[in-house]
C-alpha cells in the first residue's frame, strides 16, 4: 500500500505536470511559429485566397442546385428508404461535397501545371474536407445522438491533428497526465485509448448480433422459446467479450477485476436470491421448452394463454382481457396444467343424471348424437357416455368428448354442450329429474305421529 501510495503521488505531481505540459506547449508554440511563418509566403498566401474562393463558388453551387436537387428527391417516393436516407445525408453536406470536388480538382491542375508545393497548403486544406465528411457521413449509421456527436467530434479532432502530423505532441501531452496503481499505470491517453476500441467492438459486437438473430428468427426449426434463449445467450457473449477484451488491448490488468466480480456476486446472490431464482427459471423454461408463446395453460385460479416469456417473469392473459405476470420460479416449483403442450387436443368431461324409467342405452345415444352436433367438438376423435353411478333421484352419466382450440375457452364450449343435452332430451321426452323430500312432522308431546303433508 505505501509503494501504491508513493507512485499515485509522483504521478499526480503538480510540478511533474506543470514540466510536461510546458515543453509539449514549447513544441506546439514553435510548430505554430512555423506554420505561420509559411502561411506568410506568397504562394502560401495565394493558396489561402484560392480556398476562399473555392469556398465561395461551393457556396453558390449549393444555393444554385440544393434547391432542384430537394425537388427531384421528392419524385422518388417509390425508392427504397435506405437510397432516401442517403441522398438527404448527401443533401445535408452538399457544400461540403463541392468544396472537395473542386479543391482536388484544383490541385490536380496546379501539380500539372507549376510545382507540388505550391498547391501544399490546398492538399492539406482538401484533406480536412475529406476526411470531415467521410466521417460525418459513417457517424449517421450510429444511432445514439449523443454518442454520434461524441464520435463526430473525437474523429475530426484526431483526422486533423493527423493531417497536421501533430499526434506524437498530442499523444505525449494525454501521457503526461497518468496515475499508477500497483504495476497499472492510467493516463489520459490510456483512457482515450480504451475508449476508442471498447467502442469500435461494441459496434461489431451491435452489427454481428442484428445478422445473426436476423437469421436465427428466419429459421423454423427452432423453436420461439429456444430462439429467444440463443439470441441472449449471444448477446451477452458478444458485449461480454467486446468489454473486455477492450480493456485488455489497453494494458489492463483483469485479475483484480475478477475478483472484486467474483465478491459483488456472492453479495448479490444473498440480496437478490428471488431475482436469481427467476431468472434461473427462465433460462430453465427456455431451455426445456415446458411452455412457450402460444401454449394454453392453467396455474392455479388462472387460466390462459401465454404471451411472452420474459426474464423474471411470464405474460399470461385471460379470456376476460386481464393479463397475468407470474413469476417464473412458479412455473417451476408448482403444478402447471399445460393444455397444448405436446398437442392441441384437449378432452372435456360434464355430468347429468336422468330418471330411472328412462332406457339409458337410449340415453347415451342421444347424448353422443347431441355433443357431436355442437360446433368446436371434435366428431374425428370418439365422444362416449358412461353410467358413473345410481343416486337417490336419477341415474348420472358422465358425457366426454374432445376439442382442439382451448383457447377459445371451456366454460362456453360446456354451456353448449349441456344446452344442446337439453334441447335433445326435450324433443326425446327423457326426463332430468330434481331431488324429492318426503317430510312427516312428529308431536313432541305425546309421541303420536302429525298427519303427513304433502310431498314436494
Amino acid at each position: 500500500m505505501e509503494e501504491d501510495a508513493i507512485d499515485i503521488t509522483e504521478a499526480v505531481n503538480p510540478e511533474n505536470l506543470a514540466q510536461n505540459a510546458q515543453e509539449i506547449a514549447f513544441t506546439l508554440w514553435s510548430e505554430a511559429q512555423n506554420l505561420v511563418e509559411g502561411l506568410m509566403r506568397p504562394w502560401n498566401v495565394y493558396q489561402l485566397v484560392i480556398f476562399v474562393g473555392i469556398f465561395g463558388v461551393a457556396h453558390l453551387l449549393r444555393h444554385l442546385l440544393g434547391p432542384r436537387l430537394h425537388a427531384w428527391m421528392r419524385t422518388r417516393a417509390g425508392w427504397p428508404k435506405w437510397r432516401i436516407r442517403v441522398l438527404v445525408i448527401l443533401h445535408r453536406r452538399l457544400r461540403l461535397i463541392f468544396v472537395v470536388l473542386i479543391t482536388w480538382s484544383v490541385v490536380w491542375i496546379m501539380r500539372e501545371v507549376t510545382w507540388p508545393s505550391r498547391s501544399y497548403l490546398l492538399a492539406i486544406a482538401g484533406s480536412l474536407a475529406l476526411v470531415w465528411l467521410v466521417i460525418a457521413i459513417l457517424t449517421r449509421l450510429i444511432a445514439n445522438p449523443f454518442l454520434r456527436k461524441m464520435v463526430r467530434y473525437v474523429g475530426w479532432t484526431w483526422a486533423t491533428l493527423m493531417i497536421l502530423n501533430l499526434t506524437d505532441e498530442a499523444r505525449d501531452l494525454l501521457d503526461s497526465a497518468a496515475i499508477t496503481f500497483g504495476e497499472t499505470r492510467f493516463s489520459l491517453w490510456t483512457v482515450f485509448q480504451g475508449l476508442v476500441i471498447i467502442g469500435l467492438l461494441i459496434f461489431l459486437a451491435r452489427v454481428v448480433s442484428r445478422g445473426t438473430s436476423a437469421r436465427i428468427r428466419r429459421n423454423k426449426d427452432i423453436s420461439p422459446s429456444m430462439q429467444e434463449l440463443v439470441l441472449k445467450v449471444l448477446q451477452i457473449l458478444l458485449y461480454g467479450a467486446a468489454f473486455f477484451i477492450g480493456l485488455r488491448a489497453v494494458g489492463v490488468d483483469l485479475t483484480g477485476l475478477a475478483v472484486l466480480s467474483g465478491a459483488i456476486g456472492v453479495g448479490l446472490g444473498f440480496g437478490l436470491q428471488k431475482v436469481v431464482s427467476n431468472l434461473v427459471s427462465g433460462v430453465i423454461i427456455l431451455l426445456d421448452k415446458s411452455i412457450k408463446p402460444g401454449d394454453v395453460i392453467s396455474i392455479g385460479d388462472t387460466f390462459g394463454w401465454i404471451n411472452s416469456l420474459g426474464a423474471r417473469y411470464v405474460s399470461i392473459t385471460t379470456r376476460d382481457g386481464k393479463e397475468y405476470l407470474i413469476p417464473n420460479e412458479d412455473l417451476i416449483t408448482g403444478q402447471v396444467v399445460n393444455w397444448s403442450h405436446s398437442n392441441d387436443f384437449v378432452r372435456l368431461d360434464i355430468f347429468f343424471g336422468v330418471a330411472y324409467g328412462d332406457d339409458p342405452h337410449e340415453v347415451r345415444r342421444i347424448a353422443i348424437d347431441a355433443a357431436k352436433g355442437v360446433d368446436r367438438v371434435l366428431t374425428s376423435k370418439p365422444a362416449v357416455c358412461h353410467i358413473v353411478g345410481f343416486g337417490d333421484s336419477s341415474v348420472d352419466y358422465i358425457l366426454r368428448f374432445w376439442i382442439t382450440d382451448p383457447t377459445g375457452g371451456l366454460t362456453n364450449i360446456r354451456g353448449n354442450v349441456y344446452l344442446a343435452l337439453w334441447d335433445a332430451f326435450q324433443e326425446n321426452n327423457i326426463s332430468i329429474p330434481f331431488p324429492q323430500r318426503e317430510v312427516r312432522h312428529l308431536n313432541s308431546a305425546t309421541g303420536d305421529r302429525a298427519p303427513d303433508l304433502p310431498t314436494d
